[in-house]
C-alpha cells in the first residue's frame, strides 16, 4: 500500500488542518465521519487505495477537532457551518477547480451543505447517510452531545455505549467535539433539489443510523442507491465501499 502524503493548510479562520493525499489523477475530496479521521475512515481499510488504483487522487482532510487537525476550545472557533467554511477554504487553498466530492456520515452532511453553499463538484458521493440524517440532524446531534456529557459513565447495554467506546479509541477532544456538534444544523428537505450533479448514495445494509438511504436517493434529482454489507461502523472496513465509490466516479 502506498503511503499517504500529509500537508497542513489553513481553515477559514487560519486553524491548522491536516490533508492526506494518495494517488495521482483527478482529485476526489473525501470527508470522514464524526469522531473518526481520514486514517480510519479512508486509509486503514484500503478505501483510498482502491480509489487511487482507479486513477484518482484521494484528498482526505481531517476535519476540525479530528485527527491531526486543530481542535480549539474557543467557542468563537465554531461558527454555524464551520466545517463548510473550512471545506471551502481548503478547496481554494488546494486550487481545486475540477474535482469530485465524497463524504461519510458527518462528512456526507458537510458535503451536502458545502454544495448548497458554494461548491460545484462534478460528482457527489454520500456514504452512511439517509434522508432523516440531513433533515433531522438536531436529534442525532443531541444523541452525541449526551454521549459527551455522560462520557465515562455509560455502561454496556446503553444505546450510547458504542459511541463512547469509539470516542475513547479515537482519543477525541470532548470539549472541541461538543462545540463542533452545536455548529451543525438541519438541512431543509426542499433544499436538496439544489444537488443537481450525479450523486451516489452508498450505505451498509444494516445501517439505519442516519435514516433511510434509499429515501435520500429517491429525493435527490440525479441519484442512485448502492447497498453494501455492514452496519454504520463496519461498512467502512469493507472493500465494497471503495469499489462502489471508484466505480461510480469512473463511470
Amino acid at each position: 500500500m502506498t503511503q499517504a502524503r500529509t500537508t497542513f493548510h489553513p481553515g477559514h479562520d487560519g486553524a491548522r488542518l491536516a490533508v492526506h493525499r494518495l494517488g495521482q489523477g483527478r482529485p476526489v475530496l473525501l470527508l470522514h465521519g464524526l469522531f473518526s479521521s481520514a486514517e480510519v475512515n479512508w486509509i486503514k481499510y484500503g478505501t483510498a487505495q482502491r480509489i487511487a488504483d482507479a486513477g484518482f487522487e484521494a484528498v482526505m482532510p481531517d476535519l476540525r477537532a479530528h485527527g491531526q487537525s486543530a481542535a480549539p476550545h474557543d467557542p468563537a472557533a465554531y461558527p454555524h457551518d464551520v466545517l463548510v467554511k473550512d471545506l471551502a477554504a481548503l478547496v481554494a487553498a488546494l486550487g481545486l477547480e475540477d474535482y469530485d466530492l465524497a463524504g461519510f456520515s458527518l462528512g456526507a452532511r458537510t458535503a451536502v451543505r458545502g454544495v448548497l453553499a458554494c461548491l460545484t463538484p462534478r460528482r457527489l458521493v454520500l456514504g452512511g447517510m439517509g434522508l432523516e440524517g440531513l433533515t433531522g440532524w438536531a436529534r442525532r446531534g443531541g444523541f452525541f452531545v449526551d454521549v459527551i456529557d455522560r462520557f465515562g459513565t455509560i455502561e454496556r447495554g446503553d444505546p450510547a455505549y458504542f459511541a463512547q467506546s469509539f470516542m475513547k479509541s479515537m482519543a477525541i477532544d470532548r470539549v472541541a467535539a461538543r462545540l463542533l456538534l452545536h455548529s451543525v444544523d438541519d438541512t431543509p428537505p426542499e433544499a436538496l433539489a439544489g444537488l443537481t450533479m450525479p450523486t451516489l448514495v452508498i450505505c451498509g445494509a444494516e445501517d439505519q443510523d442516519n435514516g433511510s438511504a434509499p429515501r435520500l436517493a429517491e429525493t435527490l434529482p440525479d441519484a442512485r442507491y448502492v447497498e453494501i454489507p455492514g452496519t454504520h461502523m463496519s461498512c467502512v472496513t469493507r472493500k465494497e465501499l471503495g469499489e462502489g465509490i471508484a466505480g461510480f466516479l469512473a463511470g
